[in-house]
């Protein structure tokens, strides 16, 4: 249903769990992606030999968007490399739980960095690129979590949250020069970002979901496609709830 013939797409967190299938469901649309990790050099290589046919198109990067001075780096990398970019992908997400009481100043900090200070610099430095060209797309994978608040993942919802006023306040400051801001927000999908939860855990999330399954990350790239395409270009400052009716 989506052809991005000619068009350049940043997905961060790109080579594993739900960034591996929206980088995937772009490559298979026709964009040029820009696939981006911080650490995991093994699903990184793994990702990239998977998708050996598309390989003239993906592009792996390898920073921290928790750094401005990094992501400064990579976007003036990326000026040398497209004529233009037409999506960002602000998929970069960590968790370290704990129980308030007991998070330590760094499991607040570090989540808080990736999460939603990565999200800020990332969009900061793309909106003056998109300007230029009168259009672009931000995508902010948030979580159903900034909106329920699970016990342990203070640090985690408070991040998730922080992106959905993120992705309002931008969409008002660039809606004239052609450019929608807009999240997703996936509950429960099966990644490794939930295999590492308790069994018994599971099933409690699992009971909550009134689909009763956890979803796919393909239902997740399908709704951040469908906000890139041109065609949902009144679609601006709102979030796509991806959660089996959660």
């Amino acid at each position: 249903m989506f052809d991005f013939s000619n068009q350049r797409v940043i997905v961060t967190g790109g080579t594993r769990g739900i960034g591996a299938g929206i980088s995937l469901a772009f490559l298979q649309a026709g964009a040029t992606v820009i696939s981006t990790y911080s650490s995991n050099d093994a699903a990184a290589n793994e990702f990239k030999n998977k998708n050996e046919p598309y390989a003239a198109r993906l592009d792996i990067q390898k920073y921290d968007v928790s750094s401005s001075q990094d992501v400064k780096k990579f976007f003036n990398d990326l000026d040398e490399k497209y004529p233009s970019l037409e999506v960002l992908v602000n998929n970069s997400g960590i968790r370290q739980d704990a129980v308030a009481a007991l998070m330590s100043d760094e499991q607040w900090k570090k989540v808080l960095d990736v999460n939603l200070s990565g999200t800020f610099y990332m969009s900061r430095e793309i909106i003056s690129r998109f300007m230029s060209n009168r259009f672009g797309r931000i995508i902010n994978i948030s979580s159903l979590g900034g909106d329920i608040g699970f016990q342990g993942q203070a640090n985690y919802a408070a991040s998730k949250a922080g992106q959905l006023a993120l992705t309002k306040s931008l969409s008002k400051e660039v809606a004239k020069k052609g450019i929608t801001v807009n999240c997703v927000s996936p509950g429960f999908i099966d990644t490794e970002l939930i295999s590492d939860l308790p069994e018994e855990q599971r099933k409690e999330y699992l009971k909550m979901i009134p689909q009763k399954r956890f979803g796919k990350v393909e239902e997740v790239a399908y709704a951040v496609l469908f906000l890139a395409s041109r065609g949902a270009s009144y679609i601006n400052g709102t979030s796509i709830i991806v959660a089996g009716g959660l």
